[in-house]
């Protein structure tokens, strides 16, 4: 199993960082390796080492089966089930490496660095292409979105990763987040939802 990640997916989440409405021509994606998974209910142990660590709320797609350079039009069947993520981000680490010319995989895909929670099957969605997502930390809404809202849509994701990684059944499928991002510290509590349940569960430490 390994984690595709997407960056920049929201405009609005652009200017949050970089001051600008800045949209990408092609999907800009990142991985993460296996030891990146925290399911809910887990804790996330902040670490603090690296600076200041915030989180990002996203989409999470679940792959379902084994494919290599999708059609666009077919990437609807490469995928059963949403969730909503946590890509949690050690954003002093990253703006050095940016800054420097660097990769900047340490600081996206450090252990436990994308946690997860339940799954709901896409037969329950109502409307595939404008999921309503949204989390709360310690009982405040931080951060709200909606998939119609990003740049690529999730079939476009699928089939743009799966010219260069082949998907296989159990691999998951971050899309971007919304803006709203923010420091997390020991103490907080996390709770994701999709189309308003809730999804997602856990305690920093």
């Amino acid at each position: 199993m390994k984690f595709y990640a997407i960056g920049m997916n929201y405009a609005e989440h652009n200017k949050e960082l970089d001051g600008a409405l800045y949209i990408p021509e092609e999907p800009v994606v990142f991985l993460k390796p296996e030891t990146s998974l925290l399911r809910s209910g887990k804790p996330f142990f902040v670490p603090d080492w690296m600076g200041r660590v915030d989180y990002e709320a996203e989409v999470a797609v679940r792959i379902c089966r084994l494919g290599k350079s999708v059609p666009v039009e077919f990437a609807h069947r490469y995928w059963d089930a949403v969730t909503l993520g946590i890509d949690f981000t050690a954003r002093d680490m990253q703006r050095r490496l940016r800054d420097e010319g660097k990769p900047w995989e340490i600081c996206k895909a450090f252990d436990n660095s994308a946690a997860i929670g339940e799954w709901v099957e896409k037969s329950a969605l109502p409307n595939v292409d404008d999921i309503d997502f949204h989390l709360d930390i310690n009982g405040e809404r931080r951060q709200h979105g909606h998939t119609k809202d990003m740049t690529f849509t999730i079939d476009a994701l699928i089939s743009y990763v799966s010219r260069f990684f082949t998907l296989k059944t159990g691999d998951i499928l971050f899309t971007g987040t919304p803006p709203g991002v923010g420091p997390v510290k020991e103490g907080d509590h996390l709770e994701g939802y999709i189309e308003g349940q809730r999804v997602t569960d856990f305690y920093c430490k």
